[in-house]
């Protein structure tokens, strides 16, 4: 059986249709976020100690108000989209967003950087793995 054969043969051509859609679907979350993954929370926590990182907390009000990072302020994540968000002057502050499970900081990410702040990153997981790794969070009124 020829290479041509090979792949024009029905039940082949399916196979090879399925194994690409899956390879797709796979590659998909990736895609999305554009390549970028984000921080675990060890290099989270890393970040903040070493370099002072800001934090910045995209989820909802009521959300925030239940327990959020040490230190973080609430946001818009619709204000970090469109620039209006009170963020640092200086671009080269490190910035590390948080929202529910990862999805919507890694967006606001994207916007960042090309709004200029290349030291933005996303919490991977969001406030669910900070919590699920056991570490701190405040109930404050926050910022």
């Amino acid at each position: 059986m020829n290479a041509v054969t090979f792949f024009t043969h029905p039940v082949n051509a399916l196979l090879l249709l399925t194994a690409l859609a899956s390879g797709l679907l796979l590659a998909w979350p990736t895609l999305r976020r554009g390549g970028a993954r984000g921080l675990s929370t060890l290099e989270a926590t890393q970040l903040m100690n070493r370099k002072n990182a800001q934090v910045l907390d995209l989820r909802a009000a009521a959300r925030f108000a239940e327990g959020h990072i040490l230190n973080a302020r609430n946001v818009s994540a619709k204000a970090v989209q469109d620039g209006s968000a009170d963020l640092p002057k200086n671009k080269s502050v490190p910035l590390l967003l948080v929202c529910d499970a990862g999805q919507r900081s890694a967006a606001c990410v994207r916007a960042l950087k090309e709004q200029g702040y290349e030291a933005a990153h996303a919490l991977a997981g969001g406030h669910a793995a900070w919590v699920a790794a056991g570490l701190p969070v405040s109930k404050s009124a926050g910022q």
